[in-house]
């Protein structure tokens, strides 16, 4: 699987995009560092799903996903798509606000999960009300 220890270098992502299926993928491109972030669009008639949005930690916080997200968006908007979606990590709270910041602020769609184990994460936040309902992160 992509990102274990015993991974080949890349060979797990480079599956992983092509299973994506993508319409387009566009790179951002340091002069020094090469290829620094990238973004993908794939197309459900005029929907599209933004997957994936990665920048290099070394340039985050640097306004390269907010530039890839806006030209990702005017592709989108030249093909006549009709909306956007992306799903990040509810724990994910820095994208989350990225991502808000950037347009994104129509809750679509949610994914539930039951925690089978019960044991508390590291990473669960206090969590989120919605509907009236109180969730963990």
């Amino acid at each position: 699987m992509y990102g274990e220890a015993d991974d080949d270098g890349g060979a797990g992502f480079e599956e992983y995009l092509t299973r994506l299926d993508l319409s387009g993928l566009w790179v951002a491109d340091h002069a020094d560092d090469g290829v620094i972030g990238m973004v993908g669009l794939i197309m459900r008639n005029r929907a599209g799903v933004v997957e994936p949005v990665v920048v290099t930690i070394t340039h985050r916080h640097k306004g390269v996903g907010r530039k890839l997200l806006q030209h990702v968006a005017a592709e989108a908007k030249k093909r006549s798509m009709t909306s956007l979606t992306i799903s990040p990590s509810s724990r994910n709270v820095e994208a989350i606000r990225s991502l808000h910041a950037a347009g994104y602020d129509v809750v679509s769609s949610i994914e539930l999960t039951m925690d089978l184990d019960r044991h508390p994460h590291a990473w669960q936040q206090e969590g989120l009300e919605l509907q009236g309902l109180p969730f963990r992160n």
